[in-house]
C-alpha cells in the first residue's frame, strides 16, 4: 500500500510540474446533425442549402477507383465506395459519420469493394440509419456480407432500388435512371420507371426464390430480381432545391412593416414563397423586400463502363428533360467512363446536348492523381534511413492518350471540388501535391535524426551480410501492417512473400491490398500478379480478406495483358469463405471461375484428405510455389482462425501467425523458423485488453518467437492507435523488427533491421512521447483505482473480522 501511495505522489508531482491542467473540451457529438433534424420535426421545410459542392475522393485510377463526395450543410452523400475509399476519407477528414446516403452506379467490386468496411465503421459511429441506392442486387450484397460481418445490429440498413420513386431530402431531389447494355435491351425498357417502396433488409418469404427468378412488372417489363445483372448501370440526376430569397430588413423598415415583432413572421414566409402581401391596405410585392430565389441547379453522375452502354444511354428519354433548354439547368456531369467510350462520336454528341454552360468531370484510369499523401510522406522519410528496405513509392503510368472532347471538361484529381453554391466554380485549393523535397527537409530538421541515420549506416557498413544470406529471395513485402480498419499510415493485413522472381504467395488480403501493390510496384504490378501462386486467408474478419476479390479480378486482367492463359488462383482459407464467395457470385458478380479453394483444415498436421480434387490442388500449390510443405494450425482468435508455416525445398521456413493470442500450436508448428511474422496488436500493460480481444501484446509476440527458437521475429498488425510506430518493449533485442507498410526485407537484412530502431525513434520522437504520456496517464488511473480499492477493503475489514469478547459483552449490555 505504501508503495502504491508513493507511486501516486510521484505521478501527481510529475503532473503538477508540467503546469496547470488544460481544461478538457467536451467531445464532439458525431451525430448532432441527426438530433438537430429530429428537433426540426417532419413538417420543417428548408429554404434550400446555402453551400453545396461536389468533391473527388478517388479519381478513377486503377489503384483507387472512382468515388465522389457531395457536401451541403444539411446532408453528406457518397457516390460509389470501392476499396480504399474509407481510408481516403479518414486521411482527408471527410466525415464518415455524416453519410446517411450512399449511391452505387453498378454492382461491380470496383464500386462496392469498400462498402462492407464502410458499413461496419458507420455502425461503430452510432449512425442509426443508412440508405443505399442503385442496383437491386444491393439487398443481396448486404445479405452476403453478413456471412462474415455478423447480423449488423445497431444500424438500420435499407436499399432504395433504381425502380423506386425519386428521393427527396433537405438538400436535393435524386432521380435514378437505369441503363441497360445493348445485349439486354430487348428485355428492358430503360426509360420505364416502376414505383416500389423503400426495400428493408429483412428478407421477405417471397424473396426466397431461386437465382435468376424473373418477376413480371407492368407493360411487359421483365427484370432479374434475385440473380446478378452485369448489364445494368444506374445513373443519378440530382437536382438542388430552390434556395429561397433573403428577407431585406432595411427595405421592410422603410416600408413601415412591423420588423422585430411577431407580426413580421407570416410576411417573411409569404414573400420568400414568392407571394405578395397586403399591409395596412398596401400591396407589397415579394421582389420589393426579398432577393430573388436561387434556381435549383442539377448535377449528373453517370457510369458508362464500355461501348455496349453508349447507344442505350443516348436513347434514354429520361435525360432529355435535363438537356438543352431545360427547366433545371445541369451544372456538372461526372462521367465514370474509359477514354474508349469518351472518344466515341455518339457519346460526345450526348455530352454536347447538355449545352455549353455544363461542365464535365472525367473519372477514369487516365486520371493521374496522388491519393494517399501520408503514405508517400512516411515512405519518403523512411527511405532516408535505408533506401533498400524502405523503397520509394511509385505510380501507374497513363495508358494511351486522353480523348479529345468538344465540351468543357476537367480530369479528376483527389480532393478537386466543383462548387454549385453559392457560386459555380472549380476549386483546386485542396488538391493534393506530393513534394518529396518538403518531406525530406521536414525529417532532416528533427533533433538527432541525421546523426542517428549516419550512425545506423556506419554500423551497417561495419557488419557486412554473410555470403550465405546475400540472396534476394525469399523477399518479404509488408503491404498492410495495421489492424481492424484501413488508416492513412497503415493499411490492413497483407504480406507478400516473393519466393523467387516468378513465384509469390500472399498472406492475408485485407481491403485495399491491390492498391498497395500498385503503389509499391507501379507498372510492374501486372507482372507481380502473374507470379502469384496462392493466397492464404487466416480467418474471416473483414480486415483480412475483403481485398481478395479485387486481387482475383485484377489478376485475370494482368494475365491477359501478358498473353498468359487465365487459370484459377489457389486460395487457402477456412471453408466458411466459400459461402461468401458463392453468394456474391450468385447474386452480384461472377467470380467463382477465378478461384480454387483449399480448406485450411486440410493442411493441418495429421489431417486426412480423402477428396482427390483437394489432394491435386495441394500438390499443385506445393509445385507452383516451390514449397516442400505448407502447414496450417488453429490459433487462439475467433472460430476457424489459422496460422501457417511455409517450408521451402531449400530449407528456410517462414511462419505467419495471423491474429492470435500466444498459441502453443503455433510454437510447435514453427519450431526453428527462419522468420516468424507475428501480430503485436497492443502494447505491454494492456494484457487484459489483449485477452478480451484475443490478440497479443508486443512482449507476448516476442516470447512466442523465443519459445519457437525463431531466428528472427517481425512484428506487425498494430492497433491503429499506434499509427506510425508502436511503443517499444523492454524485450526488444537484435532478433526483433517492426514492420511498416511497403517495407521490404530478405533474410540477409536480419542483422540490419534492429539497427533501424534508433533512427526510427528519432523520426517519430514526438509520437513516441505522446504515447508514453498516454501510458503514464493510464498507469496513474490504475494506481488510483488500486488505492481506492485498498481503502474500501480497509473500511470493510472490521466487519469481516470475528467480534472480540469485549464487543460481544458491550452489545449484550
Amino acid at each position: 500500500m505504501w508503495a502504491l501511495r508513493s507511486l501516486l505522489r510521484t505521478a501527481v508531482g510529475r503532473t503538477m510540474s508540467q503546469g496547470p491542467a488544460r481544461r478538457q473540451r467536451p467531445p464532439k457529438d458525431p451525430l448532432r446533425h441527426l438530433r438537430t433534424r429530429e428537433k426540426r420535426g417532419g413538417s420543417w421545410e428548408p429554404g434550400g442549402p446555402n453551400t453545396v459542392y461536389l468533391q473527388v475522393v478517388a479519381a478513377g485510377g486503377r489503384d483507387a477507383g472512382a468515388a465522389l463526395y457531395v457536401f451541403s450543410e444539411y446532408n453528406r452523400y457518397l457516390f460509389n465506395c470501392g476499396e480504399g475509399i474509407q481510408r481516403l476519407m479518414q486521411e482527408h477528414k471527410l466525415k464518415v459519420a455524416r453519410l446517411d446516403n450512399i449511391f452505387l452506379t453498378r454492382m461491380h467490386w470496383s464500386n462496392v469493394g469498400g462498402l462492407c468496411g464502410m458499413i461496419l465503421t458507420l455502425k461503430e459511429t452510432g449512425l442509426p440509419r443508412c440508405v443505399l441506392s442503385g442496383p437491386p442486387q444491393l439487398e443481396k450484397y448486404l445479405e452476403a456480407i453478413k456471412i462474415f460481418s455478423g447480423p449488423l445490429k445497431g444500424i438500420d440498413l435499407a436499399v432504395r432500388p433504381h425502380s423506386s420513386p425519386e428521393y427527396k431530402d433537405e438538400t436535393m431531389t435524386v432521380f435514378q435512371i437505369p441503363i441497360y447494355s445493348e445485349q439486354s435491351c430487348q428485355d428492358h425498357q430503360p426509360a420505364q420507371r416502376i414505383g416500389r417502396p423503400l426495400g428493408r433488409l429483412s428478407p421477405k418469404p417471397s424473396d426466397s426464390g431461386s437465382p435468376g427468378k424473373e418477376q413480371p412488372f407492368p407493360d411487359g417489363i421483365v427484370q432479374k430480381m434475385d440473380g446478378r445483372d452485369p448489364s445494368l448501370v444506374v445513373a443519378f440526376v440530382c437536382q438542388l432545391h430552390v434556395k429561397k430569397g433573403s428577407f431585406l430588413v432595411l427595405k421592410a423598415k422603410e416600408l413601415g412593416l412591423p420588423v422585430g415583432t411577431a407580426a413580421i413572421a407570416p410576411i417573411i414566409a409569404a414573400v420568400k414563397d414568392g407571394k405578395s402581401v397586403t399591409y395596412e391596405g398596401r400591396e407589397i410585392l415579394p421582389e420589393e423586400i426579398c432577393t430573388p430565389p436561387v434556381p435549383g441547379l442539377a448535377f449528373v453522375v453517370v457510369e458508362c463502363p464500355d461501348e455496349g452502354f453508349i447507344q442505350p444511354l443516348c436513347e434514354n428519354a429520361a435525360f432529355r428533360r435535363f438537356q438543352g433548354s431545360a427547366d433545371a439547368p445541369v451544372a456538372l456531369v461526372a462521367h465514370l467512363a474509359p477514354d474508349s467510350v469518351l472518344s466515341d462520336g455518339r457519346y460526345q454528341q450526348w455530352m454536347e446536348r447538355f449545352g455549353p454552360d455544363t461542365q464535365h468531370l472525367i473519372l477514369n484510369e487516365n486520371c493521374t492523381s496522388v491519393h494517399n499523401l501520408r503514405s508517400h510522406k512516411i515512405q519518403t522519410q523512411l527511405h532516408l534511413i535505408h533506401p533498400d528496405i524502405f523503397p520509394l513509392l511509385t505510380d501507374l503510368r497513363r495508358q494511351g492518350e486522353d480523348a479529345a472532347l468538344r465540351v468543357p471538361a476537367v480530369r479528376g484529381e483527389c480532393l478537386l471540388k466543383y462548387q454549385l453554391r453559392p457560386r459555380r466554380e472549380w476549386q483546386r485549393d485542396a488538391v493534393l501535391t506530393c513534394n518529396p523535397d518538403e518531406f525530406i527537409a521536414e525529417a532532416l530538421e528533427l533533433p538527432d535524426f541525421q546523426e542517428r541515420v549516419q550512425e545506423c549506416k556506419q554500423s551497417v557498413q561495419d557488419s557486412p551480410v554473410p555470403a550465405e544470406r546475400s540472396s534476394q529471395y525469399p523477399e518479404i513485402v509488408f503491404l498492410g501492417t495495421g489492424s481492424a480498419i484501413p488508416m492513412k499510415i497503415r493499411n490492413v493485413s497483407a504480406t507478400l512473400v516473393n519466393i523467387s522472381s516468378d513465384q509469390s504467395l500472399l498472406l492475408d488480403c485485407g481491403e485495399g491490398t491491390f492498391g498497395q501493390l500498385c503503389r509499391h510496384y507501379g507498372d510492374e504490378v501486372d507482372r507481380i500478379l502473374g507470379t502469384l501462386a496462392a493466397v492464404f486467408v487466416s480467418h474471416l474478419h473483414a480486415d483480412h480478406h475483403t481485398g481478395l476479390l479485387n486481387i482475383l479480378l485484377q489478376r485475370e486482367r494482368a494475365l491477359a495483358s501478358q498473353g498468359k492463359p487465365a487459370h484459377p488462383l489457389l486460395v487457402v482459407a477456412p471453408t466458411q469463405l466459400w459461402a461468401w464467395l458463392q453468394q456474391y457470385h450468385e447474386k452480384c458478380q461472377e467470380i467463382l471461375h477465378h478461384v480454387n479453394l483449399i480448406p485450411a483444415k486440410c493442411l493441418q498436421k495429421g489431417a486426412e484428405v480423402s477428396n482427390p480434387v483437394i489432394e491435386k490442388l495441394i500438390s499443385s500449390l506445393l509445385g507452383m510455389s516451390g514449397l516442400e510443405e505448407f502447414q496450417t494450425c488453429l490459433v487462439r482468435h475467433c472460430k476457424h482462425a489459422f496460422g501457417c508455416a511455409l517450408m521451402h525445398t531449400s530449407g528456410w521456413k517462414v511462419v505467419y501467425s495471423g491474429d492470435t493470442m500466444p498459441c502453443d500450436a503455433l510454437v510447435q508448428m514453427g519450431k526453428d523458423a527462419t522468420l516468424l511474422i507475428h501480430e503485436a496488436t497492443l502494447e505491454d500493460g494492456l494484457e487484459e485488453e489483449a485477452v478480451e480481444k484475443t490478440h497479443s501484446t508486443t512482449s507476448q509476440a516476442i516470447s512466442v518467437g523465443v519459445r519457437m527458437n525463431a531466428e528472427f521475429v517481425m512484428l506487425n498488425h498494430f492497433s491503429q492507435r499506434y499509427a506510425k510506430i508502436p511503443l517499444f518493449s523492454p524485450d526488444f533485442n537484435d532478433k526483433v523488427g517492426i514492420a511498416f507498410d511497403h517495407m521490404k526485407v530478405c533474410f540477409g537484412d536480419f542483422p540490419i533491421v534492429p539497427k533501424l530502431i534508433s533512427p526510427l525513434k528519432a523520426l517519430f520522437a514526438g509520437d513516441l512521447e505522446e504515447m508514453e504520456g498516454r501510458r503514464e496517464k493510464r498507469e496513474l488511473r490504475q494506481v488510483r483505482a488500486a488505492l481506492l480499492s485498498g481503502v474500501t477493503l480497509q473500511k470493510r475489514a472490521p466487519e469481516d473480522e470475528p467480534p472480540s469478547p469485549k464487543s460481544k459483552k458491550t452489545r449484550a449490555q
